[in-house]
């Protein structure tokens, strides 16, 4: 993204302090740096640091790294030696970004290291600090047009992918084969994978199965739950597949779960508790006689991390705000059997919620 596109992120942060009041906001090397400035620094035990006052953004740096970092931003930066230790830089950090109020309201990335927490609040001791959820996260919980762009061509190659994945199926493949092929698809794109969840048979009865040397046998179910990085934007979506014929219980628990995954599109709206997203997919669940067998929240947000706010799950009231992009993925896990799991990523535009996948969720045979 252009230079305009990240000063632009960091004016909007300045309006959210103002309405939050504020005083500083500090992150360290993690997605909500390089959200707010495009960098992705170094990192180890070295403190990095971007700070962001009404007057001032600039960086805490390693000297070692700020040739190299230089190359990607004109934003300012306060080097620190190893000789000499990162406090003195800080403090020049601090002075610049004007803030002289012996209690600041602080906001820290609740990402970064402890260590480099610590030495800021060391530095200011009086400071009330809070974590990113009403500034910097609650920013990113609002995709731009051009993160829908991106996170809308990633979904679309992984609907390339799946596809090749459920067409690669054949009995005596195994689910590392079918990964394979996965992340052939991605690469040939230069996309590069995040996960691949490949559940043959009983497998699939396991959420966060470790796709291993199961061999597909000729009247096997599959779940394939995949995502890559595109560009800088993850994707994240689950079909299932079935060889052969699918018994009677397969194709009524598929059937459950797609009027689930249709009652939380339908309720994801400007305004809404993300709770109720929830509601509507475990109610759909439950009266259908499954809900002992839902094992887990029906979703969370997606930007430039895989989970990220908001997160849909029964408890959480935060309400879901036009732009929000999140995954819907009710399903249900027969153990020894099979599980199903049909998950779609949606954002929430012009009031309602779209889905950014253009694949079908039938089942595949």
């Amino acid at each position: 993204m252009s230079s305009a596109v990240y000063t632009a992120r960091i004016e909007k942060l300045r309006d959210r302090m103002r309405e939050t009041v504020t005083d500083l906001v500090a992150v360290g090397p993690s997605r909500h740096m390089t959200w707010l400035t495009g960098i992705d620094p170094h990192g180890d035990e070295r403190p990095v640091l971007f700070v962001v006052s009404q007057s001032w953004a600039g960086f805490l740096m390693p000297g070692l790294n700020v040739d190299s970092v230089r190359q990607h931003t004109d934003l300012p930066m306060i080097p620190w030696s190893d000789a000499e230790g990162p406090a003195a830089a800080l403090a020049q950090v601090l002075a610049k970004t004007g803030v002289t109020t012996p209690t600041p309201s602080l906001v820290l990335d609740e990402t970064m290291r402890t260590d480099f927490s610590q030495l800021l609040l060391r530095a200011l001791p009086g400071a009330h600090h809070r974590f990113t959820e009403d500034t910097v996260g609650w920013l990113r919980a609002r995709k731009g047009a051009d993160e829908y762009a991106l996170l809308k061509a990633s979904a679309l190659l992984n609907d390339r992918a799946c596809k090749a994945a459920i067409a690669a199926l054949r009995p005596g493949v195994t689910e590392r084969e079918i990964a394979d092929v996965v992340k052939q698809t991605y690469a040939a794109a230069g996309a590069t994978p995040e996960f691949t969840l490949i559940c043959f048979g009983a497998n699939g009865a396991f959420p966060h199965h470790h796709t291993g040397d199961s061999v597909l046998g000729p009247n096997d179910p599959v779940l394939i739950d995949i995502g890559g990085r595109l560009n800088g934007y993850p994707s994240d979506m689950t079909r299932v597949a079935h060889m052969g014929e699918p018994s009677a219980e397969f194709r009524k628990v598929h059937a459950v779960l797609e009027r689930a995954v249709q009652a939380a599109v339908a309720a994801a709206k400007p305004g809404v508790a993300a709770k109720m997203v929830d509601h509507a997919a475990r109610s759909v669940i439950a009266e259908a006689g499954y809900g002992d067998y839902f094992l887990h929240r029906t979703g969370h947000g997606l930007g430039l991390d895989v989970h990220e706010p908001p997160f849909i799950t029964g408890n959480n009231e935060q309400i879901l705000a036009e732009s929000n992009v999140f995954s819907i993925e009710p399903g249900i896990y027969l153990a020894g059997k099979f599980g199903i799991r049909l998950e779609e990523v949606v954002i929430i535009r012009n009031g309602r919620a779209e889905i950014l996948s253009e694949l079908s969720r039938d089942i595949a045979q």
